[in-house]
């Protein structure tokens, strides 16, 4: 490949070189690739399992709260002290028409930090909860 700089052949060269350009915006696109799975981790928590389960699938509309296995209280991967859950849920809530909010517990979180968070979510105005679970394997294992 040759490059005209302009010089002999007739002025100055005013084509615009993209190489550079491409060549950050690859940069940019593999960090990219590489932060956004990252980002998408959220609360640390061991899943139940279940047997009878039903995929539903993930949107960034949804809300979850979370319960890790020292009773901690998570609204969408932030952790929230007990006071705050109900406020923070009011605020996320506010504008959205669908009101349906994931309970997504550790299996060692105490069952009575779960029953406080369904009970804030009542107390909130929420009757349309889920749980979240890790599906069953089918054949002999957990």
């Amino acid at each position: 490949m040759s490059m005209n700089v302009g010089g002999g052949r007739g002025g100055i060269n005013s084509e615009i070189n993209v190489t550079p350009l491409v060549d950050v915006m690859l940069v940019l696109l593999i960090i990219m690739m590489i932060i956004a799975p990252l980002l998408q981790k959220g609360v640390p928590v061991t899943l139940p399992t279940a047997t009878n389960t039903a995929d539903k699938p993930e949107t960034q509309d949804q809300t979850v709260v979370g319960v890790t296995s020292n009773g901690q209280f998570w609204v969408n991967g932030v952790q929230v002290p007990d006071a705050d859950v109900r406020t923070r849920l009011d605020d996320i809530l506010e504008g959205k028409q669908e009101r349906i909010i994931l309970i997504k517990a550790d299996e060692d979180a105490p069952y009575g930090r779960v029953m406080e968070a369904m009970d804030t979510l009542r107390a909130a105005g929420i009757e349309d909860m889920g749980l979240i679970t890790e599906r069953k394997s089918p054949a002999g294992g957990n």
